[in-house]
């Protein structure tokens, strides 16, 4: 009977679980769980903490008794602390000290990330939080619910600061966001970085960007945050957001491979290079479809595709990653922001040819109500048309989450600009139009190759209908 044990309990972790359950029924799983929250949305927190969510178990993508009702020992509030590859072991401490050796035929690494903690004097002071658990949420929450906190100053304007902006503006509380680059969500161009900063400025969110942190001091009842020169705001809280790094003490002490900032180093297969070992998720390098090299890409729906594969393979199967693409979005206010495949930066550094257009145009037919006006940035490649990324900004019923995944789903097909405005997609005047906004940028992105010059057209559909 074959013993897998699974270090993390998050999107990987309960993932491989399951799946190894579902090949081998016979097999024996063991999940060692850091904390008392198994396979909890993590990128739930800002909707708890705005009170979208009322109730922060309802965070739970199942419940501990549903995990266990499908065969799979959960060792809640065990912490591993070593890894004894060669007697295929895994030693743990519990909440109360006591330790515990629980031997392996199979492991699964799915340690996951921890947030970044940058270089900033101060950063241990009292009203200071990172936002990565349910711990750190709860924490936040009774700090929030049992202090004064009129003005929160946010550190870090990626997907964390801008859903947490957000989430404390509606709990009416001032924030203060604090971007270290030239404009907020660097993960996309900065011309929709600079739509989202205008989002930010109609709900009186004060931004202030190029703002390095240096120091956060004491400064009577409050906090006073620093650059090198001047001071750059004096809050009630301050939550940091500055990203997350793969937690992979464990392996590196194993003396498992490490690559890109540090994760874990495995195969299409997710085995890393020690027999019998695997590893899914937010700790690993992955594939990407359009990079020759693997890049750590922390994301929750990656983990879950990886985390079954790990399983699959672990039991027996033989299960491949088929990579990913980097699709991601998010909503910010009324403003919804999403990306999949290369910024032209990225394609460029890749060896391609990369060309981009920006088009705004219209949601669905403008004579039928509520039309918005929603942006799209197509990236391809000059020499073969090949589709490398696209950008998208619109408004909350303007489909962006769903648009960007058709351009996601080509990547699997090596689709190219000339097939993108081919595509058979939907169309009624109340949701769209004969040509879906993708498919204007097509056909602007071909007009621009055929014109042989790269200028941005930032308003060539603005009345395409």
């Amino acid at each position: 009977m074959t013993q897998i044990v699974i270090v993390g309990g998050s999107d990987a972790g309960i993932s491989a679980a399951l799946r190894a359950r579902e090949v081998d029924a016979a097999c024996q799983i063991s999940v060692v769980v850091a904390d008392a929250f198994p396979n909890y949305s993590i990128c739930g927190l800002p909707y708890y903490l705005s009170g979208e969510v009322r109730d922060w178990r309802a965070l739970a993508h199942r419940t501990r008794a549903e995990i266990e009702a499908g065969g799979v020992t959960l060792l809640l509030e065990h912490t591993a602390t070593h890894l004894d590859l060669a007697h295929c072991a895994v030693h743990t401490q519990t909440a109360n000290g006591s330790e515990r050796v629980i031997p392996y035929d199979r492991l699964i690494l799915a340690t996951g990330a921890t947030p970044r903690r940058p270089p900033i004097s101060g950063i241990e002071l009292e009203g200071l939080f990172f936002l990565h658990s349910m711990k750190s949420s709860f924490q936040l929450q009774r700090y929030l619910s049992t202090h004064r906190t009129r003005h929160v100053a946010i550190i870090g304007g990626g997907y964390i600061g801008l859903e947490m902006a957000e989430a404390l503006t509606h709990r009416g509380i001032h924030v203060i966001l604090l971007q270290r680059g030239a404009s907020v969500l660097s993960t996309v161009d900065s011309s929709i970085g600079a739509r989202v900063r205008e989002t930010l400025d109609r709900h009186r969110v004060d931004v202030t960007t190029n703002a390095p942190v240096v120091a956060i001091e004491r400064h009577g009842g409050r906090l006073r945050i620093r650059s090198a020169a001047t001071t750059l705001a004096e809050c009630d809280a301050v939550l940091v957001a500055t990203g997350v790094k793969p937690e992979t003490a464990l392996a590196q002490t194993a003396g498992l491979s490490l690559g890109a900032q540090e994760a874990i180093v495995v195969d299409e297969r997710m085995a890393t290079a020690q027999p019998g070992v695997y590893a899914a998720g937010d700790c690993i390098v992955t594939h990407h479809r359009l990079l020759s090299e693997p890049r750590y890409l922390p994301l929750g729906t990656t983990a879950h595709k990886q985390g079954r594969v790990a399983g699959e393979n672990a039991a027996g199967g033989a299960r491949v990653f088929a990579g990913s693409v980097g699709t991601q979005v998010v909503r910010v206010f009324e403003t919804v922001i999403a990306r999949t495949g290369l910024l032209e930066r990225e394609a460029s550094a890749a060896g391609y040819s990369p060309l981009t257009v920006e088009i705004t145009t219209w949601d669905h037919k403008v004579y039928s109500p509520g039309a918005q006006e929603l942006v799209v940035r197509l990236t391809a490649d000059r020499d073969t048309g090949r589709v490398l990324g696209a950008q998208m900004l619109g408004s909350l019923n303007s489909a962006i989450a769903k648009r960007i995944d058709v351009v996601a789903a080509g990547f699997h097909a090596g689709m190219t600009v000339d097939q993108l405005n081919d595509l058979d997609l939907s169309y009624a005047p109340p949701l769209g139009s004969p040509w879906d906004p993708l498919q204007v940028a097509a056909q602007a992105w071909l007009a621009e190759r055929a014109a042989g010059h790269a200028a941005p057209l930032t308003s060539a559909a603005r009345t395409a209908e």
